[in-house]
This record gives structure tokens, sequence and C-alpha cells, in this order.
């Protein structure tokens, strides 16, 4: 589990690298609302990471240090497009990782990472809404 955790803790710390990037480089008038948005997201990422590691450590772990590769873009599309692709993947990653955990008997887990799959489906639904699109399909 701790392994698998801190390839979730990874992807949370390029959530927060990449929210902060693109909520500052993001230019044009119409994105203005977005990017104030993205910073929002980026303090959300944040606590999901602290949340992340915190359960890391009770499994007698220790939390990664090293972000999962950001990609980036001039064009605030694409910006967009890459949030949207990670958080329908951390989504469907945590999906997974609740099963487990409570195929462990974890259920403290599985109860922070249901509050966690809360906060990005939200994101999810923000990102595809500044993108004038349906929110993707979560098929596991």
């Amino acid at each position: 589990m701790v392994e698998l955790l801190n390839i979730d803790l990874a992807g949370e710390y390029q959530a927060i690298i990449a929210y902060v990037v693109y909520s500052q480089t993001m230019k044009g008038a119409k994105y203005l609302h977005i990017a104030k948005e993205l910073e929002k997201h980026a303090s959300e990422e944040l606590s999901h990471a602290i949340q992340i590691a915190k359960q890391i450590d009770y499994f007698n772990g220790t939390p990664v240090v090293t972000p999962k590769e950001v990609k980036l873009s001039s064009k605030p599309e694409d910006m967009l497009r890459f949030d949207l692709d990670n958080e329908r993947t951390t989504i469907l990653n945590y999906r997974e990782r609740i099963r487990q955990a409570e195929a462990m008997g974890e259920f403290g887990l599985s109860e922070v990472l249901r509050k966690i799959i809360a906060q990005e489906q939200e994101h999810l639904t923000d990102l595809a809404d500044a993108l004038g699109i349906d929110n993707p399909r979560l098929e596991d």
C-alpha cells in the first residue's frame, strides 16, 4: 500500500506544480476566472498531498519527494486538458485504492480517499466547464 500511495503522492505533487504554473502563465481575458480557480485547486491539492503523506506515515512508510512529470504548453486549452486528464486518472486511481484499503480492513484510509475524490471530481467538472465540454467518462 505504501508503494501505491507514494505513486498517488507523486501525482498530487504534479497537480500542485501544474496548477501553480498554469494559473500564473495562462494568458487571455477569457482565462482570468479559470486561472483564479486553478490557484484554489493548487491549495486543495496541497491538502491532498498532506493527507496522503499522513497515510503513508501511518503505514510506516516514507513519503516520496519527486513529482510525476508536469506537462507544459503555451496554449491554455492544452494546460486545461493536461489537468483534466490528470484529474481523471487520479479519480480512477483513488477508486482502486479505496477498494484495496477496504479489502485490507483499512477503513480510515478509504474515508480519507473518499473525501479527496469528492474534491477531485469538482476539479474535473471545473476543468471540463472551462473547456466547454462534458465531464469525461470515468471507467475503470
